[in-house]
């Protein structure tokens, strides 16, 4: 049979409200007890019921995160920045995914509810305002990811975008590329958007005569791979293609390679991201380095200081910064170089 908390008080022969209190961490009960209390509790296997913790404690020690999807390196990245950081505040991770839209997004945070102590959400074209308004509780604590709410209420973590993407433009610019090719992602997504209009502004600034090409795509490998067939076709050829993320600059690669194009020799690619593909294939990527772990990592301790302070204000803007990562693809014969292009973080503003 599972051993139960009585047991674990009747082993160690104390009460049942001092072997709560070792086991949880709080005071009441001396060093020697306490060891004594678990030492008997893991003779005995005995687990926490963690349900009737909560209704003691008011807390899950679970945390949740809510992500558009999770499919790629992206992804993958960013939830292990979640759980390593939320392991080390003795927390739990739940995670979900909004792929199919907002109805999906509303049930998973739905599902939620009650389970967890607060949520770490990447932005999606659905979450907005209201949206958080109708599908969370009032006072449970939440970091945005790279989202453009303004709400005034909610701690708001984003990625550097037009920045990083300025950046690669000017250091493609340096190195002799003067016709640029973009392939942006979805319209609806906060981080495209962001990237393109980076984009947009560097070719204002840097090339002011030349056309600016910008080429759909959906952040997915295929969609790379078609951009770069189009610019294949195309009778003014660019000599460097920049990819708004990691995953459709793969694409590019292989269509070029496919058309028999070396890279960068014939034309030069880069991508934004730095997934950890990028320094794997050939030629290794120059990209703009999002630390997406770190990504992870920094919106979990938002997160925690707003469970553990739960008066503290959470309106907040943070901001994180990107470098440049020169490898093989564009060309600068600089491999493995970085260019640091913004601050590791900072804090924009308070709302």
């Amino acid at each position: 049979m599972t051993a139960t908390i009585k047991d674990v008080a009747r082993e160690a022969k104390v009460s049942v409200a001092s072997v709560s209190r070792a086991l949880n961490g709080g005071g009441g009960v001396t060093p020697a007890t306490a060891q004594r209390i678990r030492e008997a509790a893991a003779r005995l296997r005995y687990v926490p019921h963690s349900a009737a913790r909560s209704l003691i404690t008011r807390r899950t020690h679970t945390i949740g995160a809510l992500l558009p999807d999770l499919h790629g390196e992206f992804f993958s990245e960013l939830i292990r920045g979640i759980d390593l950081e939320a392991r080390s505040h003795g927390l739990h991770l739940l995670v979900s995914s909004s792929h199919d839209g907002e109805e999906d997004a509303a049930a998973a945070l739905r599902a939620m509810q009650g389970r967890v102590d607060g949520v770490v959400l990447l932005s999606s074209p659905h979450v907005d305002a209201a949206f958080l308004k109708a599908n969370l509780p009032d006072g449970l604590p939440i970091v945005l990811l790279n989202s453009d709410v303004k709400n005034g209420a909610d701690a708001v973590l984003n990625i550097d975008n037009f920045a990083g993407t300025y950046a690669m433009v000017r250091h493609l610019v340096d190195i002799g590329h003067q016709r640029i090719a973009f392939v942006g992602g979805p319209k609806d997504n906060y981080d495209a958007r962001q990237r393109e209009a980076g984009f947009r502004a560097a070719m204002a600034k840097f090339l002011p005569g030349e056309p600016v090409r910008v080429l759909a795509g959906d952040f997915g490998e295929s969609s790379g791979y078609v951009a770069a067939r189009e610019l294949l076709a195309m009778k003014s050829r660019p000599q460097a293609v920049f990819a708004a993320n990691d995953t459709m600059a793969v694409g590019c690669l292989q269509a070029f390679k496919e058309a028999g194009l070396a890279v960068p020799g014939d034309i030069a690619v880069a991508g934004f991201d730095d997934i950890p593909i990028a320094r794997y294939v050939t030629p290794s990527l120059s990209t703009v380095r999002v630390r997406i772990a770190e990504l992870g990592k920094n919106a979990m301790e938002l997160l925690a200081d707003l469970m553990d302070r739960p008066g503290l204000s959470a309106a907040s803007v943070h901001t994180l910064g990107c470098d440049i990562v020169v490898r093989e693809s564009c060309g600068a014969h600089r491999g493995g170089a970085t260019i640091t292009t913004t601050k590791k973080i900072r804090r924009t503003s308070n709302r």
